[in-house]
């Protein structure tokens, strides 16, 4: 127990520390409070529910690298359990308990395994990161970074290790050198050990340890406290914040007003949303998310973990004037962007699935991008085509929609002239109404169709771009003017399904019209097409062929479809192989998020030949796809190489099954 001048001391320091740590907490607050509006609280008992699940299962840490994932939970679920231990002995250093026997020795077991368990991962995440020093840690020399990065990461890993290390260490001796002056504690085998060490010193000794090590442990949290609000380790509260107000589906973006709103996307700091500005300070700087980006894969500037980091570290350092109202001193391409990265995003979304703490850098590079295009007019050049033939002929190439229904001539397409409420509508999009090579999956699908005797029919000329390519470069007004006339028409037809051939448009209209007054039942032709194969309403056959599937972005990680196309593909008759990277972790085809219709920035290669590559390497003889962009990157590749397998979509595959 604590003399008297060491418990009015204790109470001193904790005032001031708790103070101090007020003050940053509440900056804190303050300054994601300066965040734009978004409305991110409906159904909270549930987020709230599935936050903490999250959190104490450790489901969204264990995604990847699962030794590291270990010792990351080792320090977590210690320190949870470091809640009750340190508010007992701060008990015991003012009152008389006895915590032995009973109850307690449940309680001292776990105190005691968890304190080894807390040494052994934070000991073994500083070894990993200072000694074994892998590329996590790093940043390729293009990627742009706030100048207090490169230095105040390891600086601050240090201070937090140091601190948990000497705070558990303290803990662990204190109790040591309590239990050296009576009996080892079966109950406490770490401890005991420890004990039986230092047994042969003095009692006087004794005593003096086991209250320099209780104020080793407990004094080391009130220096700490101060510091906590500026270091990675208040993830520790924010992550499970963060996690809470997470997007089902982040993919699927909030529209603009343009009535209402001057300024649009984010050129600084304060233009962000809160949640963005929760997303810096929830950012366990962990970089997984860097180690899936396909752009900073094949070696270009951009690293999504570098934006959240750059923005935290800017929010630290103007802190308190921010945190105030005052704006912020520069743009945010000038700490946490540049061009070339601003640029580089396929909007993927392998960034935000990847994430532990449930943040979204996906949708800052989307902000920015918004107010290049909308504020500054600046964006690549490559980029005018596509706007301008969604703006005067209703799709990225720029053909006119007098051609949109050439893909079908010879065959028995009906449209809804002729069937003004079809029971299906089949939205063919613009890569398979223009593109030579993507227009055999639509024939393919009208074979599909018909041979199902399914009632069906397609919008002809009077379908135009979903408007996906223009929202994903920033292009909002454009993608506003698409939105609202293609749900003007869908909503005349008013069919009960929608299918469609590409991810973009099944993302785009099943979850973005909603905003625009478009509620549809949307299905990707994978899913269709195999509830057509159980219902017994198709017959195939195709013979026994290895086949890989590209998992889709848009599909797969944006909407979490998966085992549809696997499934035709079975019923089909192949033999699936999968890749190492597939369903979540899939790897982009590089065509998203606009980059389909520009020059992709400069790296070590294309994001295509990384996939490529991949695919080819399971061997299959066939590469399958559900969606016309990832169709056409794979075969950029293809025409380079000698000896590439076959690329088909689901629905080639299945129209061959049906033909044979």
């Amino acid at each position: 127990m604590l003399t008297l001048p060491e418990k009015i001391l204790f109470i001193l320091l904790l005032a001031g520390s708790l103070y101090y740590a007020y003050t940053g907490f509440r900056r804190v607050y303050l300054a994601i409070r300066r965040g734009r509006p978004e409305d991110r609280f409906d159904r909270l008992p549930e987020r709230v529910g599935r936050a903490i699940w999250l959190t104490l299962t450790q489901r969204t840490v264990f995604k990847r690298r699962p030794l590291v994932s270990l010792l990351h939970a080792f320090v977590f679920y210690g320190f949870v359990y470091y809640l009750l231990v340190n508010l007992v002995d701060l008990l015991e250093g003012y009152f008389p308990l006895h915590t032995q026997g009973g109850v307690w020795n449940a309680y001292n077991l776990v105190a005691d395994l968890l304190t080894a368990a807390i040494l052994v991962g934070i000991l073994g995440l500083m070894l990993r990161r200072y000694l074994l020093a892998p590329h996590d840690f790093t940043w390729n020399p293009k990627v742009p970074l706030h100048e207090r990065v490169r230095q105040g990461i390891p600086r601050d890993s240090a201070i937090v290790g140091a601190f948990i290390t000497f705070h558990v260490g303290s803990r662990l001796l204190s109790k040591a050198a309590g239990l050296a002056q009576g009996e080892p504690d079966p109950f406490q085998p770490v401890a005991s050990l420890l004990a039986g060490l230092l047994s042969g010193l003095a009692p006087s000794s004794l005593v003096v340890l086991e209250h320099v090590f209780w104020w080793g442990a407990l004094g080391s949290i009130l220096l700490f406290l101060p510091y906590f609000p500026r270091s990675k380790h208040i993830h520790l509260m924010m992550g499970p914040i963060n996690l809470a107000f997470r997007q089902e589906k982040p993919g699927a973006l909030e529209p603009l007003d343009f009535e209402k709103e001057e300024k649009f996307g984010a050129e600084k700091l304060e233009d962000l949303s809160w949640k963005r500005l929760l997303d810096a300070y929830a950012c366990i700087m962990c970089n997984r998310c860097q180690e899936a980006c396909p752009a900073y894969t094949t070696g270009k500037a951009l690293s999504p973990a570098a934006i959240v980091i750059s923005e935290r570290y800017e929010l630290n350092e103007i802190l308190s004037a921010f945190a105030h109202g005052q704006e912020s001193p520069r743009p945010l391409m000038d700490f946490a962007l540049n061009e070339e990265a601003l640029w580089a995003c396929t909007t993927c979304m392998a960034c935000v699935e990847v994430c532990p703490v449930g943040n979204e850098p996906m949708l800052h590079v989307l902000d920015v991008r918004r107010a290049k295009v909308l504020m500054e007019g600046a964006f690549p050049q490559e980029l005018n085509n596509a706007f301008r033939g969604m703006e005067r002929s209703g799709n990225p190439w720029g053909i006119g929609q007098d051609k949109r229904l050439d893909w079908a001539e010879g065959l028995n397409v009906p449209t809804v002239e002729e069937k003004p409420h079809p029971e299906v509508l089949y939205w063919v999009g613009c890569a398979a109404s223009y593109d030579p090579r993507a227009q055999k999956i639509a024939r393919s699908m009208v074979e599909i169709l018909n041979a199902a005797g399914v009632d069906w029919a397609v919008l002809g000329r009077r379908e135009k771009c979903t408007g996906d390519a223009a929202r994903r470069a920033g292009n909002e007004y454009l993608f506003f003017q698409l939105a609202t006339e293609n749900v003007e028409t869908l909503n005349q037809v008013a069919p009960k399904t929608i299918v469609t051939t590409c991810p973009h448009c099944f993302h785009t209209i099943g979850n973005e019209y909603k905003a625009f007054g478009g509620e549809y039942r949307v299905v990707h032709h994978s899913e269709f097409i195999a509830e057509l194969l159980q219902s017994g309403k198709l017959q195939v056959s195709e013979k026994t062929r290895q086949v890989v599937f590209h998992d889709p972005c848009y599909l797969g990680r944006h909407n979490g479809v998966y085992d549809p196309p696997r499934d035709v593909l079975k019923e089909v008759g192949f033999q699936l192989v999968e890749p190492p990277r597939n369903r979540e972790g899939s790897f982009c085809c590089g065509a998203g998020g606009a980059q389909f219709w520009k020059e992709e920035e400069p790296g070590a290669m294309r994001v295509s030949e990384n996939r490529y590559r991949e695919l080819k390497g399971t061997g299959a003889e066939v590469i399958a796809t559900g969606c016309p962009f990832c169709m056409a990157m794979m075969n950029v590749e293809v025409a380079q190489d000698e000896r590439p397998p076959e690329v088909l979509d689901i629905a080639e595959l299945v129209a061959r099954g049906l033909r044979a």
